[in-house]
């Protein structure tokens, strides 16, 4: 038998090769928010690993939305090309399904990368004032401006132009980034929205901003073209969002179209207690698929190959989601295949290239065969 890690699956007119996602890691290697040569490295030796699905690191709407100043946007024609470019590249080799998730940082913006002690940058050294639903202090980040009721629509415009951007450079999916503390986050958690308007107080109210900004978003992508949501299940603090909020947020967003759910946890709150272990956020996944039927995404400490099954084949979640253990591995689906037996292809799919030249006399035809090509012009070297 098939293991269900290597099973396919459809996600509207998307089909995946196999389970294995790769879950977005921030990697601070931007610029003005583009995306550069490292990108084209760290996401092309992915999609060339045999994983279903690559997804890239939190992608912000607009500039203020950036964790840091070295990370990655797509909210103009440049960061839009510099994207293009390296999802170019991913389709160009690989075999896995490309997705960008968009984000917004919120309060928890204008930082230091998380690889040093983190501090805030301020504007006059490549920062910014963070936007935040309420006022908010941490003594870590800077504080932030509180997001004026007026100013809504603009906030939902920039997930729409950039959800537009990222259908233009030919991703598969999109995953809209709503927990970790992040902006959506913020106005979700009773901890952080103390707001008194209609983004805030009841259930209702802190969830209207992220039902918008997914309504619109579906607008605008193509049908055939899944979007999914990354959602911290708990606060991991008292008097925080609960996994029963979670799973009314998903019913919700399951009716407005949502493809899957990819339930992480916890970034809203410094006084957090988190209590990790390997698997710890698997029934997260389980509770909303169980509540809502709909497709969901295991992610946190899942490291090896027998783990990520029994999680499927107990039904928990559809999709597994790795981060550093493919850090650790490029090469992990490989590792799993083996361990399971399970035949799978070795070598990257390469686009065949024609010879620019006729054959010469009595030299067979071996057109499609190679697994190198050169672009230049100039280029007098015979093929084979």
């Amino acid at each position: 038998m098939t293991p269900l890690l290597f099973e396919p699956i459809s996600l509207r007119g998307l089909k995946l090769n196999n389970r294995v996602v790769l879950s977005p890691m921030c990697q601070y290697a931007s610029t003005n928010g583009l995306a550069s040569d490292w990108h084209v490295m760290h996401l092309g030796r992915f999609a060339c690993a045999n994983l279903g699905m690559v997804i890239t690191e939190a992608t912000a709407v607009e500039p203020r939305g950036r964790i840091s100043p070295n990370c990655l946007g797509l909210y103009s024609d440049e960061s839009e090309a510099a994207l293009g470019r390296v999802v170019s590249f991913c389709k160009s080799f690989g075999s896995a399904k490309l997705g960008v998730q968009l984000a917004h940082a919120g309060r928890k913006s204008s930082v230091t990368p998380s690889f040093v002690k983190r501090n805030a940058v301020p504007p006059g050294e490549g920062g910014w004032v963070p936007l935040s639903p309420s006022a908010y202090e941490d003594g870590i980040h800077p504080s932030p401006e509180v997001i004026a009721e007026s100013s809504i629509d603009e906030l939902v415009h920039h997930w729409v132009e950039s959800t537009r951007r990222a259908h233009a450079i030919g991703v598969d999916m999109i995953e809209l980034h709503f927990g970790h503390g992040y902006l959506v986050n913020q106005f979700l958690s009773p901890l952080i929205n103390t707001r008194t308007d209609e983004y805030g107080g009841s259930f209702d109210g802190r969830s209207r901003l992220a039902l918008q900004i997914f309504q619109a978003c579906r607008a605008v992508f193509p049908d055939e073209k899944p979007i999914g949501v990354r959602i911290s299940a708990v606060d991991w603090v008292a008097g925080g969002w609960t996994l029963e909020d979670s799973c009314r947020l998903a019913s919700r967003l399951q009716h407005l179209g949502c493809d899957y759910i990819c339930t992480s946890s916890g970034g809203v709150s410094l006084e957090q207690k988190i209590v990790a272990h390997p698997g710890y956020q698997v029934p997260f996944a389980q509770a909303v698929k169980s509540h809502t039927g709909m497709t969901t995404m295991a992610v946190g400490q899942i490291w090896e190959p027998e783990q990520a099954e029994l999680v499927l084949q107990n039904g928990s979640a559809d999709l597994i989601a790795i981060a550093r253990r493919l850090l650790v591995n490029p090469n992990w689906v490989w590792m799993a295949a083996v361990h399971f037996n399970h035949p799978l292809q070795y070598a990257p799919r390469y686009k065949a290239v024609q010879p620019r030249i006729g054959l010469q006399k009595d030299e067979p035809d071996r057109r499609g065969l190679f697994m190198f090509r050169t672009d230049e012009p100039s280029d007098t070297k015979r093929w084979g």
